[in-house]
């Protein structure tokens, strides 16, 4: 009897939310709600695991500029059920990483963040020292493919990078980062560089 009465107290203190619409979960559930659940787009292949949109979008964006730690359990199991495709073929996990500037500034990297449960789900290290950004580069977001595509250019340096790697990031959107973080990883060392995104622009 004593479990589930301070299961009852940490839910009154801390009380589980849906991470797409912040809906107060009932006791033992976890994850996304009935509402919000269908609206999620699992990708069948690629690197990304679902659409970037929804109700996936609004946790990724509150977890990132919003602080909301307490998503990172669901969106975590998310990442790992991407896992099983890569069981057995990688060495190391290997988060995009921000730059010391900017991590400085928001207080954590949510790509490392969600590679974390990844690579213990895959059972290899999570090096985030292997792969570091060389330039503050402008957000992403606020610029053109073309302009994206400069905008990374050299701006990631790979560091005694073990043979086969899993990069991974929170969101993909013309893959330009992700692209330029690639051949980074490949010039310090690499054979194989695998991709994973939680979520991603559907139509590219």
């Amino acid at each position: 009897m004593l479990r589930p009465v301070l299961r009852g107290l940490l839910d009154l203190i801390a009380p589980a939310r849906c991470p797409g619409c912040d809906v107060r979960r009932d006791w033992g559930q976890e994850g996304f709600c009935e509402a919000c659940a269908p609206l999620l787009e699992a990708l069948p292949s690629g690197p990304s695991l679902y659409g970037y949109g929804g109700p996936l979008a609004e946790a990724i964006r509150a977890l990132k500029y919003a602080r909301r730690l307490d998503y990172l359990p669901v969106l975590g199991a998310l990442m790992c059920e991407g896992a099983r495709r890569h069981a057995g073929k990688v060495d190391a996990v290997v988060p995009v990483p921000m730059h010391p500037r900017r991590l400085r500034r928001r207080g954590f990297n949510a790509a490392e963040l969600l590679a974390e449960p990844l690579a213990r789900a895959l059972a290899v290290p999570l090096s985030p020292t292997h792969l570091v950004r060389l330039r503050d580069t402008a957000v992403q977001a606020s610029l053109g493919e073309a302009e994206r595509e400069a905008n990374v250019r050299g701006a990631f340096e790979g560091r005694s990078v073990p043979a086969r790697v899993l990069l991974v990031d929170d969101v993909r959107t013309t893959g330009a980062t992700l692209r330029a973080a690639t051949g980074a990883l490949y010039r310090g060392g690499a054979r194989q560089v695998r991709v994973l995104a939680l979520a991603g622009v559907v139509d590219l």
